[in-house]
């Protein structure tokens, strides 16, 4: 397959959105080295408190989001000083959206807390520039999910069950939406119940829709040409 190179002097800001195991990290490599982008992974596998929260999610849960929020926007600020398109490896907004209000209706954040937590999420999006592309990786088969967290063998989540990972898909249930209509955001759903994007048709398959949706700008504006390289994968 020929890369696709993004040439234009428009810089374009890519996130990729969906559960704990949906493939986010593989599709943002596979996005960035396809297309030539910077590539901000999730700060996870450094994160600090991860393994305090697993253990404990009612002493830690506010401390996690919190720390999330603050590399998240650290990765924000960077992003609107780089030069080139970036891809993101789940978006800031999913934090709010999802991740908080659900361990607060789990009784893992009190309405203080929560209430704070949205004090400084609103303080740092009033500036903040989300990305004009998003990419929603779902599932609603949690088996997928489970296993691909198995595989992945990261010691911290190996207490995720599926009831958690069921009650996270009922608010990305309705993800898209929300980032549509609250914050204007462009977003393609994919469904990955039965797709491994790592090689293969299932790969070319997947390039080729993120190209599409990329490229369908270019119908409006012309902002974003995407120019074929000649070399092959």
């Amino acid at each position: 397959m020929a890369e696709l190179v993004m040439t234009s002097p428009t810089r374009h800001f890519i996130a990729l959105a969906g559960n704990i195991g949906a493939g986010k990290s593989t599709a943002a490599k596979i996005i960035a080295r396809h297309f030539g982008c910077e590539l901000f992974h999730e700060p996870v596998v450094d994160n600090r408190f991860l393994r305090d929260y697993y253990g404990d999610m009612t002493r830690w849960s506010f401390t996690l989001q919190m720390e999330f929020l603050l590399r998240r926007v650290e990765h924000h600020g960077q992003i609107d000083r780089m030069r080139a398109s970036c891809v993101q490896d789940r978006t800031l907004i999913e934090d709010p959206e999802i991740f908080a209000k659900y361990l607060h209706g789990l009784g893992h954040m009190t309405d203080n807390e929560l209430d704070l937590y949205f004090d400084f999420f609103k303080r740092f999006n009033h500036t903040i520039r989300q990305p004009n592309k998003v990419i929603l990786l779902h599932t609603p088969d949690t088996r997928v999910l489970l296993k691909r967290i198995a595989e992945r063998g990261r010691e911290e989540e190996r207490g995720i069950t599926t009831d958690f990972l069921r009650g996270l898909n009922g608010y990305y249930e309705t993800f898209a939406q929300v980032a549509r209509r609250k914050y204007n955001l462009d977003v393609l759903e994919i469904d990955v119940t039965s797709r491994d994007f790592r090689s293969g048709q299932e790969r070319k398959r997947f390039l080729e829709e993120v190209a599409e949706f990329i490229h369908r700008d270019l119908a409006r504006n012309e902002e974003l040409p995407l120019a074929m390289d000649s070399e092959a994968d």
